[in-house]
């Protein structure tokens, strides 16, 4: 009873501890036990245990720094000079990162087609920040690199992708061959303004300036290279109108609609009174 109850807890501890390691980086830790298994008190964690977490993070962080080979680097020093770091900068964001095994997925053979990196403002927990009640912590906006998923967080700054050009295992002499770099600003969420800038200002004249087309030899002069440009330039075409609908919405007059309804007591006077609503239109135009 007593001796599985403490087993259990501090089972529950060491999830915890696990979790806290890998999500925090670069600042003081502050743990702090959840709400959910507290109570309404916030319960923070002895500061040798905080100590222990720091260690395990630092143990891991080092682990992975001893990983990064010439692959790393081109990816590292690509996105210091996309996004405007230090290399430096770069490489400490992500040997923190909790994703960080997707990189060496993205590198195997047959491996993950793109890889995803969001620059944005973020929730920066306090070094002294403790849990609410309600789970929530005071935090700060703060600038964070970090390898995304693409489908399970929001874009609300720059996106940074590399993307893989075929499926052959990614080595350091091939690597600045076979994966692709580009990025476009999401600033505000506005995701269909990047894609459109990204693609107008940079994808499609690059795409109408190529002069190897691997297989087709008359290149641009090519009906079909043309037609697949066309599209491009109509897709393009579409995200500005889309946009541009989404921040012109329609605002309809508000009408005081009892003024109009209250004296209509029958079928027929909804009759006469679309009647000569459409009468009014016709005058009117």
């Amino acid at each position: 009873g007593t001796e599985s109850k403490h087993r259990r807890r501090g089972g529950d501890l060491k999830t915890r501890s696990t979790e806290l390691g890998s999500a925090v980086t670069g600042s003081p830790l502050t743990a702090v036990l959840p709400a959910s298994t507290t109570g309404k008190k916030s319960i923070v964690l002895p500061s040798e245990t905080r100590k222990e977490l720091a260690r395990q993070d630092k143990i891991t962080r080092e682990e992975r720094r001893a990983q990064i080979d010439e692959r790393h680097k081109y990816l590292i020093s690509t996105l210091a000079d996309g996004i405007g770091l230090s290399e430096q900068q770069v490489e400490a964001a992500i040997i923190s990162d909790e994703k960080f095994q997707l990189i060496e997925e993205f590198f195997t053979p047959n491996g993950l087609k793109k890889l995803l990196f969001f620059y944005q403002d973020v929730p920066q927990q306090e070094a002294n920040a403790l849990l609410r009640s309600d789970g929530s912590t005071n935090s700060l906006l703060q600038k964070k690199l970090f390898i995304a998923m693409g489908s399970t967080e929001n874009i609300t700054g720059t996106c940074a992708f590399f993307l893989r050009a075929s499926d052959k295992v990614i080595t350091a002499s091939n690597v600045s061959q076979e994966v692709n770099f580009g990025m476009f600003d999401c600033t505000n969420g506005n995701i269909l303004q990047g894609l459109e800038v990204f693609l107008s200002h940079v994808m499609i004249p690059a795409l109408k300036s190529q002069q190897n087309w691997g297989a087709v030899k008359e290149g641009l002069k090519n009906c079909e290279i043309q037609e697949f440009l066309y599209s491009v330039d109509k897709f393009v075409g579409t995200l500005l109108s889309s946009r541009q609908n989404i921040e012109k919405k329609i605002q309809l007059t508000k009408v005081d609609i009892d003024i109009y309804v209250s004296n209509l007591q029958n079928p027929s006077d909804y009759i006469t009174a679309g009647n000569s609503y459409s009468k009014a239109n016709t005058k009117g135009a």
